[in-house]
Parts: C-alpha cells; sequence; structure tokens
C-alpha cells in the first residue's frame, strides 16, 4: 500500500521531538491532529484505570453488579466526551444474549485395569457447556490425537481417519514444533510459521475441532510454554463458562489435564509420552486408542441473560463517504470475585484490561477534539466477555454498527505499557496486513520503530478481540503491551517486566494500578494510534490483508458479496 496516498493533507504534519531523541510530551500545537493529541493525558487516562479498576467494579465480571458498574460508567463516559449511542433502542448499550454453566465435574478413567480418578483443580479442569443441569458421559473410548490439526495446505492431518464420535480426546495444545529441514536448531518458517503460533495452535480451534467429528470430551494437555500461561492461570479460569445463545456447538465436555496427570494415564498404557510427543510432531503421526474408558459426572447451575457490548459512533463528516468506518475497540470485562489469592478475591483487572478501555476513552477523546472529524465514521467498542472466548467481539462482527464489509480496519488494545517509553511499538501478528506500512510511518514521525512480537509462540494475534473481525475479512491491528526497547533501561528490561506481571498478576487480584507505574508511554502509544486510525478513517486508499494471510480470502469474499445501502 503506498501509504502516502492514505493521508489528508493536514495529517501530514510530524510531531515535534527533544533534542535527546525522545518523543516530546506536548503535541504539536498547529495542526488539527496536534489538537486531538494534546487532548490525550495520561492523568485522565490513570484515572479511567484506577475507576475502573477499583473495588467499587467488583472485577467487572459479566453477568453481575460488576458488569451493571462497568458498563453503565463506559456509557456516561462515552457521553461525556460527546459521542452518539449506536447501541439498541437509541442507546449505548447492545445487548448480547449469554448462557452461564457452572460445573461441578468428578473424572474416573479405567486404562490397562487400572483406575485412574482426576482430582479437579489439581489433575484436571473441565466443564460442560450443555443448559443441562446434568451431564453423564459413561465409559467412552479414549484416543490420543497429536495436536488436534488437519491443515490441508501443510499436508497435515493429525485424525487420519480415525473416528473419535462419542470419544474423549486427548490433545496437545500449541502448534506442531515441525524442525526446519536446513537447521535442526530453529522452527520450520514453513509449518505453520515455524516459532510463531497459528490459530491451528489455539485451544479454540481443538475445541471445534473435536466437536466437529462428535467427540464426547476434549481435554488439552496443558504445558507452559505452547499454553502461554502456566496451570494456576487455569486454575484460576475455573469459573462460570459463557456462550452467545445460539453460539457454536461444543462437546459435551471440554477442559484441561495437567501435563503430570496425561503421563500417569500414558504409563498406565504401557506407553512412553514423550516418545509418542515427539512422533506427533510428524506428518506420519498416528492416533493413540487406549485400551480404557473414560467416565465424567457434571452437575451444572444454568443461567441465561443478556450481556452488554458498549456502542458509540462519531459520524463522519464526509458525505460521501461516512457510510464507512474503522472501529476501535477493547473489552471491558475481567474475573469478577474467585477465588482468594492472599486474601484479595477481587481481581480488578487494571492492566487486563481496564487500561484498553481507558485507551478507547482516551482515543474517542482525540477525535471528539478535532475542529472536523474524520472523514469516515469512527465506531468505539467496550465488548463484554472476551476473557470467556472473545463472544462480546464475536456478537459485534455478527451484528456490527456498520457492516463489515464497509469497516475499512479494526485497531484494538488489548493491556496497555505503564512501563515507561519505548523506542519500538509491537505489532501482534507483524506482516499480516497492509497497515503495519501506515503504523511504521507515524511510528517513525516520533523516531519510532514497529516490530513484531517478541513471544510469537504464544500466539497473542488469536487471543483478543480483533480475531473476530479478522476471521470476517477485516484488516487489524492489535496491540498486547505495545512498546519494546525501553529507554534509558537495559536490554532485558520489557522482558523482565513482562515476565514479572505474567507470572504475578495476570487474571490474578494483583492485577491492580501499581504506585510505580509511568504514564509517559501510554501516552506515546494512545497518540500514535490515534494517528493511525485517524489515517485510515481519513485515508483515500482501504488496507488489505497481505498474501498468505488466512484472512485475505475472507475478506476478499466480503467485498464481493452484494452489499445493503
Amino acid at each position: 500500500m503506498r501509504t502516502s496516498r492514505l493521508l489528508v493533507s493536514f495529517l501530514l504534519v510530524a510531531s515535534p521531538t527533544l533534542s535527546s531523541g525522545l518523543v516530546a510530551q506536548s503535541a504539536p500545537a498547529r495542526s488539527p491532529v496536534g489538537v486531538a493529541e494534546r487532548s490525550v493525558n495520561g492523568d485522565a487516562i490513570l484515572r479511567d484505570i484506577r475507576e475502573l479498576a477499583s473495588d467499587r467494579f467488583q472485577g467487572r465480571a459479566v453477568g453481575t453488579a460488576g458488569e451493571d458498574s462497568a458498563t453503565a460508567y463506559i456509557s456516561r463516559r462515552f457521553r461525556e466526551i460527546g459521542l452518539s449511542p449506536a447501541g439498541d433502542d437509541g442507546s449505548y448499550i447492545q445487548r448480547v444474549p449469554m448462557i452461564g454453566t457452572t460445573s461441578r465435574l468428578t473424572a474416573q478413567l479405567s486404562i490397562g485395569g487400572t483406575s485412574l480418578s482426576l482430582k479437579p483443580l489439581d489433575d484436571i479442569i473441565a466443564w460442560s457447556q450443555r443448559a443441562s443441569e446434568t451431564v453423564n458421559i459413561d465409559s467412552t473410548g479414549i484416543v490420543f490425537v497429536g495436536y488436534g490439526v488437519v491443515a490441508p495446505e501443510l499436508g497435515w492431518d493429525d485424525f487420519k481417519g480415525v473416528d473419535v464420535r462419542g470419544k474423549t480426546v486427548l490433545v496437545l495444545v500449541g502448534d506442531p514444533p515441525v524442525p526446519d529441514p536446513k537447521d535442526s536448531t530453529r522452527l520450520d518458517p514453513a509449518t505453520f510459521r515455524g516459532v510463531a503460533m497459528t490459530y491451528y495452535g489455539r485451544w479454540t480451534y481443538k475445541y471445534e475441532m473435536a466437536a466437529a467429528r462428535g467427540a464426547a470430551a476434549v481435554l488439552l494437555v496443558h504445558q507452559t510454554g505452547p499454553a502461554g500461561y502456566a496451570w494456576g492461570v487455569v486454575q484460576a479460569n475455573d469459573r462460570e463458562r459463557l456462550e452467545v445463545v445460539g453460539g457454536p456447538a461444543h462437546t459435551p465436555i471440554e477442559g484441561w489435564i495437567h501435563l503430570d496427570a496425561t503421563k500417569r494415564i500414558f504409563s498406565a498404557a504401557g506407553l512412553d509420552f514423550l516418545a509418542i510427543e515427539r512422533q506427533a510432531r510428524t506428518r506420519g503421526f498416528q492416533p493413540v486408542t487406549f485400551k480404557g474408558t473414560a467416565t465424567f459426572h457434571v452437575q451444572n447451575r444454568v443461567r441465561q441473560f443478556s450481556s452488554r457490548n458498549v456502542v458509540a459512533t462519531l459520524a463522519g463528516s464526509d458525505a460521501q463517504v461516512r457510510g464507512e468506518a474503522v472501529l476501535l475497540s477493547a473489552h471491558w470485562d475481567t474475573f469478577g470475585i474467585g477465588r482468594p489469592i492472599n486474601g484479595d478475591s477481587i481481581y480488578n483487572g487494571a492492566l487486563d484490561d481496564a487500561s484498553g478501555v481507558a485507551w478507547l476513552l482516551a482515543a474517542a477523546t482525540a477525535a471528539r477534539a478535532l475542529p472536523t472529524a474524520p472523514r469516515r465514521t469512527l465506531v468505539f467498542a467496550a465488548v463484554t466477555a472476551e476473557e470467556a472466548g472473545l463472544l462480546g467481539a464475536r456478537y459485534y462482527a455478527q451484528h456490527p454498527v456498520v457492516p463489515l464489509a464497509r469497516t475499512l480496519a479494526n485497531v484494538n488494545m488489548d493491556a496497555m505499557n505503564p512501563w515507561g517509553r519505548t523506542r519500538s511499538i509491537v505489532s501482534l501478528g507483524f506482516g499480516q496486513s497492509s497497515l503495519e506500512e501506515l503504523l511504521a510511518r507515524e511510528a517513525a514521525k516520533d523516531q519510532r520503530v514497529v516490530k513484531a512480537d517478541p513471544e510469537p509462540e504464544k500466539g497473542y494475534f488469536y487471543r483478543a478481540d480483533h480475531l473476530e473481525l479478522a476471521r470476517a475479512g477485516v484488516p487489524a491491528l492489535s496491540f498486547l503491551f505495545p512498546g519494546i526497547d525501553y529507554i534509558g533501561r537495559s536490554a532485558t528490561y520489557g522482558d523482565s517486566v513482562r515476565a514479572v506481571y505474567l507470572a504475578r498478576d495476570y487474571h490474578k487480584p494483583t492485577d491492580e494500578v501499581k504506585a510505580d507505574w509511568d504514564m509517559a508511554g501510554i501516552v506515546d502509544d494512545t497518540r500514535l494510534t490515534i494517528r493511525v486510525a485517524l489515517d485510515i478513517a481519513n485515508g483515500r486508499v482501504w488496507p488489505t490483508w497481505n498474501a498468505g494471510s488466512e484472512f485475505r480470502a475472507a475478506r476478499e469474499a466480503s467485498l464481493r458479496a452484494p452489499q445493503k445501502r
């Protein structure tokens, strides 16, 4: 994409910089975009984060009083900013019909004549999303299907025609780690993108494949590296499971099984787990059928309710293109009141994702401060149930404010960077779309560069709300801890602070505002991403998926389809 065509004339003014090369805190004063950037204030962003992450919001769990408080607060802020409501019945609220199931499970296996009980929380975290109070799966066969991947374009099929209907499927999380034939110390970049996770590696894909093949149960073998988080994070998610009413089919039983418990199952069958795991990394892998059975009993508490996306618009100023849009999004939900850790049971979610919502409000404030609105409409969506599987984003993609075929791009924020200024910004899914050329151009004005995710093996691009828009074809930029290469810090500082957050605070009650947060990086990243969103909204060239992106075909199909006007 020739990004020079993307910019209207008033967007061509570069941000001034300090003589040291740091980005100036004061936004440029003489351009309309400078007016927008000047409205970005670290104290204001921090106030929104503090409020949303306060104990008063009870952890912002979906379908609780915490949701009531959070969505009312976001609606009020949208109104104060001056955005138009884009929800149901002239409100800011888009109702999302949900069904919730809270499961209590017992699991018993019989392998080679040996009886094995799987202890909830320690050995297994599993549930049923069937809208039934009792779900019984008795004496099912057990099949290990490796990574559970069927990728015809790579000549890869882990099922090999084995019938898993009515059976319990054990599956590894992540992509098959295929060695590079030219260098066995590296992974093959031509197969599952090497070290970077693809959608084939996501747990959602594994569940979808098992359900499509009629399995009775599917258990993902937890390994911290491929999963991207420790078993403790899985334990913390042992709570109500949500699904949109009328959503996709699920197997009767879904869940995770601890690696140690998996090894005990293999050992009881006289099998070497590590040897079979190595075989699973090859195209020649054959599914393993165990001589044994698995039995599951679930008691469910079931409820139906309406959750809420909070949606607003800033109408475009150009009559010819105001029917087109750029979507900015973040999720408001976290985990509510849960299992206490060190006496604290409120999962405040300050970074994940009160910071993203605060970014969304700052972006809306900046856009509203422009003397003239962007040519195209801006849609602002604070979506529900990201932590339950991107459910609010999926619902929005099915019920968009502006049809997705007329939505040029999605810019999504899933947790900001509170650790200081950086020389670089990380784009998740680096290389997917032409949007990164625009991001790089704007970053260069701040003497910054765009870099790929330093942890591509964790598949963050496939774990945030923009994915549901991308799957429908909308080009997307998404950010998680955007900054990297910290100014005035050691080369390892960024890795260190992210690792500490993931180990100590991620999905825990300790995800709270910290006294040592440095808002300067958040301000820089907010100003940069706002400029990018405005560039798209004012541009002459539509963003595109790059050749080789798995989302390109969906975009082409949506643009070919007849459009309602």
